[in-house]
């Protein structure tokens, strides 16, 4: 087995049909889909006439206008992304040390807690839109507080905030999980030696464990974000497919309802960008910080 792996050849045998793989669904795409964006318009069929117009489709997507609700969903969608980072990530880290330190019912309480990742998006969102339809405002009413107008999903203040909610609850289980698998994979003499030392609670919480897995918040961390970027499904359903208030919702609206495809490939490619342009600052920032540390253990051990 080593003399096969030690083989440039042989690896290159192994790892090149999956490349063409990624290339063909992944690759491919994005590129044709950036050649689309710099088009007047994508030809449909023989004799319609395209050429290029460079970056003009997505100037227009922020160029200020009645009609043009994309630079209202790029910060509906980064409202999601700091929801996700402040609200949803901190439940899931509660949750995963509380059942990571120990609890009567662990794994019960973790098989619950995930249930509804593996439950569909689609059904997720039928779910809360009867709560929203039925259950919600009897307990507004049951506590005098005001329904707003039009309800919750129908209101233009509150639907933004509402759709989120339901994705928001979904994923819990899943940062959760990822957490709650860090934490008891950090060595039991650490834990046993910082209990002998006084800590506990909170300090164990914030000086041991959750310093020890960091490359797992990494990971939550950027699968939030692209999450949030690429958000979809749950407010589609919601919002019976009838706005544009996040990025992905609109470039499906303008591609299959509005026929503007050219457009629409622009608004994907700048969600790619959106994506990678944050994942690489994310990698930037804990990089930054792992060679400070590195830097301050190398300065105390020569001193």
């Amino acid at each position: 087995m080593k003399r096969v792996l030690s083989n440039k050849w042989n690896i290159m045998v192994f790892v090149l049909p999956t490349v063409l793989f990624f290339t063909y669904i992944v690759i491919f795409p994005i590129f044709k889909t950036l050649w689309y964006s710099l088009l007047n318009e994508i030809p449909a069929k023989v004799g319609d006439q395209s050429h290029v117009v460079w970056l003009d489709n997505f100037i227009k997507m922020f160029t200020p206008g009645r009609r043009n609700s994309f630079p209202g969903a790029v910060g509906n969608s980064l409202l999601y992304a700091v929801l996700s980072i402040f609200v949803q990530l901190p439940f899931s880290m509660f949750i995963a040390l509380l059942l990571a330190n120990g609890v009567k019912g662990e794994s019960f309480y973790r098989n619950v807690f995930f249930i509804p990742v593996v439950i569909s998006s689609v059904v997720v969102s039928l779910l809360w839109g009867r709560l929203y339809k039925s259950l919600l405002p009897q307990m507004f009413e049951s506590f005098g507080w005001t329904i707003p107008k039009n309800g919750f999903l129908g209101n233009e203040t509150t639907k933004i905030w509402f759709s989120f909610l339901p994705s928001l609850w979904q994923y819990v289980g899943y940062h959760m999980l990822l957490m709650y698998g860090a934490l008891k994979s950090i060595p039991d003499d650490i834990i046993e030696a910082a209990t002998v030392d006084g800590a506990s609670g909170a300090k164990l919480a914030f000086r041991i464990q959750i310093p020890m897995i960091k490359p797992m918040l990494k990971v939550c961390l950027s699968f939030s974000l692209i999450g949030s970027f690429k958000l979809f499904d749950t407010p589609w359903v919601l919002l019976e497919r009838s706005n544009m208030d996040l990025p992905a919702l609109s470039m499906y609206v303008e591609m299959f309802s509005n026929h503007k495809y050219s457009y629409a490939s622009a608004q994907a490619i700048f969600i790619v960008l959106e994506c990678l342009v944050f994942t690489v600052l994310l990698n930037i920032v804990f990089k930054d910080r792992d060679e400070r540390r590195l830097a301050r253990g190398k300065g105390a051990a020569r001193a």
